[in-house]
C-alpha cells in the first residue's frame, strides 16, 4: 500500500494552477481548489500581482499596523470591502484563520457569553477556546437547529446577566463540509426577542452568495442583522488576508487597538493589498464570473441527484457526495486510488471520524474556470466509482492489479 505522506495526505498538485493540474506525474482533473470564481490564474490578477511585486517589494510596509505598518492603501481598501459588504467599516487582517480566532478572544472577556453552532469552523472553535470565562461559560447549539439556540439564549442571557456581560452567538454563512447555508433569518428573527451580537464567518459565502457576491446575509436579506461579518481572502478572491467588517465604527476602532494577532504581527504586504483591490473590484463588475461558477455548480449538482446519488443538503457551490464503504480503509484507498489513477479525478475524500463509520465524502469544488465537459467526465467517473463500490470491486486485492 502507498504511503499515505504525499498521496492521501500533504498530496503535491502541480503546474498551473487551473482545473486541470498534474498528480503523481499524471494529468487529472481537479476539484479540490477553492478557487470559487476562477481568480487564482486569471491573466488579470496574475498582471496585478505582479506589477504590485515590482512597484512595492514583497516587505513595504515594515511593522504592524498600529506602529509603522499602516498605510492609505491599507485604508482604502478597508472601506471598499466595508462598502460592498454593506457596512460602515472594516479592519483588513493579515491571515484569516488567526484573524477570527484573536477577533473571538478580544470582543470577549470573561463576563460575556458564548452561543455557536456544533459545526462551526475549526478556527471559530479555536477563537472560542482562548475566550476568558471558564469552561462551561459558552454554549453550543445543535446545527442549524433554531430551538437549540433559543434553549442555549436563554441560559446564555441569564448568565450573563448575572456577570454583567453580553452575548455573542457565532455561526457560518456557508458550512464548508456540508455546502449549509447558515439559517441566519430565523437567528436574526431572534434579536427581536433575546439581547446578543451575531457573528458570521462568510469565508465560503463571500464572492459566491447574493445577488452581488456581498454573502449570505445579503442573499437571505438580513445583511444588516450581522453585527460583526467576517471573510477570509483564501477562497473567492484566491489570495493570503482578510477582514472584519461592521455598522459600529467603535466595535472596528476596538479591535483595531485590541487584537493581539494584529498588534504584534507584520501589516498585510502592500502586493497583496494591491492584487486583492484588483480581485475585489473583479468580483463587483464581473458577475459574469459567479453566473458561470453557478451554470457549473448547478450542472454538476443536478446531475449527481439525476443518478441517485447523495448530496445532502447543499444550497452552496460546496458539493458533498456522500457514498456507502462497508470495507472500511482499505477499500477506501484502493477507489481513490482509481479514482485519481484511472479515471483522472481528484477531490478531497473524507472518512471516520469526520463522517459516520461506513460512510465516505467526496467533496466536490466546482469553480468558475471549469467546463460543462469537465462536469459530465467527472458524473461518469463517479457513476463508475459507484457501481464498483456496488460490487465490491474495492475489497479484493485483486483490484490492485488494475489499479497498478
Amino acid at each position: 500500500m502507498l504511503n499515505s505522506h504525499h498521496y492521501f495526505s500533504f498530496p503535491m498538485l502541480e503546474g498551473e494552477l487551473g482545473p486541470r493540474m498534474r498528480f503523481m506525474g499524471r494529468e487529472v482533473l481537479n476539484w479540490s481548489l477553492n478557487n470559487y470564481l476562477g481568480l487564482a490564474n486569471h491573466p488579470e490578477v496574475r498582471k496585478a500581482d505582479a506589477d504590485a511585486a515590482a512597484k512595492w517589494g514583497l516587505a513595504y510596509p515594515m511593522g504592524a499596523r498600529m506602529m509603522s505598518g499602516n498605510s492609505e492603501l491599507h485604508e482604502t481598501f478597508e472601506k471598499e470591502l466595508a462598502q460592498f459588504v454593506g457596512k460602515t467599516d472594516a479592519f483588513l487582517l493579515n491571515y484569516g484563520y488567526q484573524g477570527v480566532m484573536s477577533a473571538i478572544e478580544c470582543l470577549c472577556d470573561h463576563r460575556d457569553v458564548i452561543v455557536y453552532d456544533a459545526e462551526s469552523h475549526a478556527c471559530l472553535i479555536d477563537g472560542i477556546r482562548l475566550h476568558k470565562a471558564k469552561l462551561g461559560e459558552y454554549y453550543k447549539f445543535n446545527h442549524n437547529d433554531m430551538a437549540s439556540l433559543e434553549k442555549n439564549l436563554i441560559r446564555a442571557t441569564k448568565l450573563a446577566e448575572e456577570k454583567g456581560g453580553g452575548v455573542l452567538v457565532i455561526t457560518e454563512g456557508v458550512f464548508g463540509m456540508s455546502g449549509k447555508v447558515g439559517d441566519l433569518k430565523a437567528i436574526a428573527e431572534l434579536k427581536k426577542k433575546y439581547n446578543f451580537r451575531l457573528l458570521v464567518d462568510d469565508a465560503h459565502g463571500f464572492g459566491t452568495m447574493g445577488e452581488t457576491g456581498a454573502g449570505v446575509g445579503e442573499l437571505l436579506g438580513v445583511q444588516d442583522e450581522i453585527d460583526l461579518y467576517f471573510s477570509t481572502f483564501a477562497k473567492s478572491m484566491a489570495a493570503i488576508g482578510a477582514f472584519i467588517a461592521s455598522n459600529d465604527p467603535e466595535i472596528i476602532m476596538f479591535l483595531k487597538y485590541n487584537m493581539r494577532s494584529q498588534t504584534y504581527a507584520k501589516a498585510l504586504p502592500m502586493p497583496y493589498v494591491e492584487g486583492c483591490r484588483k480581485r475585489l473590484e473583479m468580483v463587483k463588475q464581473m458577475p459574469e464570473l459567479r453566473a458561470k461558477l453557478w451554470e457549473n455548480v448547478k450542472a454538476m449538482q443536478d446531475g449527481l441527484r439525476s443518478r441517485g446519488f447523495n448530496i445532502g443538503e447543499t444550497e452552496s457551490p460546496v458539493t458533498p457526495v456522500f457514498l456507502h464503504s462497508e470495507g472500511g480503509v482499505p477499500e477506501v484507498t484502493r477507489m481513490v486510488r482509481d479514482l485519481r489513477e484511472n479515471m483522472g479525478v481528484f477531490c478531497s475524500i473524507v472518512v471516520y471520524p469526520v463522517v459516520p463509520k461506513g460512510q465516505i465524502m467526496l467533496r466536490i469544488i466546482p469553480t468558475a474556470s471549469h467546463t460543462l465537459e469537465d462536469v459530465e467526465y467527472t458524473l461518469n467517473a463517479f457513476t463508475t466509482l459507484a457501481e464498483k463500490l456496488k460490487n465490491r470491486v474495492y475489497q479484493s486485492d485483486a483490484v490492485q492489479e488494475v489499479i497498478e
